[in-house]
C-alpha cells in the first residue's frame, strides 16, 4: 500500500503532462525524454507490480533499465524486461542507426501480421524527428514498434532478453506481446526515457 501511494504521488505531475502529452504528442509539438523522467524515476521500483488487469492509460519505457511499465491512474499494472535497438543509447536520428526513439508519442495502430508475433506501432518520427534528421542530411527511418519475436525463432536462438537485438523497436516474448495488446489501446501515450 505504501509503496502504491509513494507510486500514485511521484506520478501524479506526471500523469497531467501525460493528458497534456498525449495532446501535444498529437499536434507534433515537442516532448522530449527529459520532460517527464525527474518525476517518475524514484518511484518505480522493481517488483512494484500490482495484479490488475484493466487496460494501461500510459506506457512508459526506461530504456536504461530495459524495462517497459503499463501504468493506470498512477499504478504500475505491469512491467517487461525488454530488448531494444542494437545501438540503443540516445535518441534515433536516422534509418539504420539501430537506436530506440526517445520522447513522447503515441501507440497509433497495431498489426496482427507482422513479420513479429503481433505489433503496435509507435508514432514516430514526429515533425521534430523529421527536421532533425533533414538538418543533418538524413532519413529520419520509421517502423519503431513494440513486438514480440521474429515469427519462427526462438528467444534463446536470438538471445532475448539478454541481447539488443531489434533495428530500433522495443521486443518483449510472444506471451507478454499478446498481454500488452489487450491492456494497450491505439491512441495511448507512450513515453520512451533514456
Amino acid at each position: 500500500m505504501v509503496l502504491v501511494f509513494g507510486l500514485f504521488m511521484a506520478v501524479t505531475s506526471a500523469l497531467a503532462a501525460t493528458s497534456a502529452g498525449a495532446q501535444a504528442v498529437e499536434t507534433g509539438e515537442a516532448i522530449w525524454a527529459g520532460d517527464l523522467g525527474a518525476g517518475i524515476e524514484p518511484a518505480l521500483s522493481p517488483g512494484a507490480v500490482p495484479t490488475e488487469t484493466e487496460s494501461a492509460d500510459m506506457v512508459l519505457v526506461y530504456k536504461s533499465r530495459r524495462t517497459l511499465y503499463l501504468m493506470r491512474d498512477g499504478a504500475v499494472l505491469r512491467s517487461y524486461q525488454v530488448a531494444l535497438g542494437r545501438n540503443p543509447f540516445g535518441h534515433k536520428n536516422r534509418e539504420g542507426d539501430g537506436r530506440t526513439p526517445e520522447g513522447g508519442y503515441l501507440i497509433d495502430w497495431r498489426n496482427p501480421n507482422s513479420d513479429f508475433h503481433l505489433s503496435l506501432h509507435i508514432s514516430y518520427p514526429r515533425p521534430q524527428d523529421y527536421r532533425l534528421a533533414s538538418e543533418a542530411g538524413f532519413d529520419p527511418g520509421g517502423a519503431i514498434m513494440i513486438h514480440g519475436l521474429p515469427n519462427g525463432r526462438s528467444a534463446e536462438e536470438i538471445g532475448h532478453p539478454r541481447y539488443d537485438w531489434t533495428n530500433g523497436c522495443i521486443a518483449v516474448s510472444n506471451e507478454e506481446i499478446e498481454e500488452i495488446w489487450h491492456l494497450v489501446e491505439d491512441g495511448t501515450a507512450i513515453f520512451i526515457l533514456p
